[in-house]
């Protein structure tokens, strides 16, 4: 006999796990993200500072860290901490709120760790598109490459000597490949 596993509804998960843990929840299952790698760190920091100055001098809205959630879907519910995130400012109404954002990023940004599926990584980049990301992109550390996701768009694979752009998103944003993974500290030979 199958035992069928409990699906959590966002208000479950909030009450449940709260802030307690680094989970996402992904079609009504917790699922356990785990602590990443010094690359992932560094990078996931980097674009971060790279991104928040060019947002906060253009005034487009906020970026966020991995330890925020976003509310892709409710039936079954799905609920995301990208590496970094966007929210566009016309997004932000109100006051913010303790829980999750409900929606989900304008830009979603997924650092790759060595340990990462890539069946995973496809489903939140799947998750973030349906729920209205109009920009993914997914970093490799180890390969120093960027694959960039849009809605109804071939997904583009970045290398180093590339720039990405905002498009729509962050409109001006010009940002070279190799200004991403910058911090990392090369092998010795």
């Amino acid at each position: 006999m199958l035992v069928q596993e409990k699906l959590y509804t966002v208000d479950e998960f909030w009450e449940v796990f709260g802030e307690t843990k680094h989970l996402e929840l992904a079609k009504g299952v917790p699922v356990e993200m785990s602590p990443t790698g010094e690359a992932h760190m560094i990078v996931a920091a980097w674009l971060i500072h790279l991104l928040f100055g060019f947002v906060d001098e253009h005034d487009l809205g906020i970026i966020t860290a991995s330890e925020g959630g976003f509310v892709l879907a409710s039936d079954p519910a799905t609920v995301r901490a990208p590496d970094v995130g966007f929210i566009a400012k016309a997004r932000l109404t109100g006051p913010s709120s303790e829980r999750y954002f409900p929606g989900a990023p304008d830009l979603a940004v997924e650092v790759v760790s060595p340990n990462d599926k890539a069946a995973a990584i496809h489903d939140k980049v799947i998750d973030y598109l349906r729920a209205g990301s109009q920009l993914v992109w997914v970093v490799y550390p180890d390969s120093k490459t960027v694959m960039v996701y849009r809605p109804a768009a071939d997904a583009h694979l970045y290398t180093a000597n590339e720039t990405l752009d905002g498009g729509d998103v962050l409109p001006g944003l010009s940002l070279p490949v190799t200004e991403i993974f910058k911090k990392l500290r090369e092998e010795k030979a």
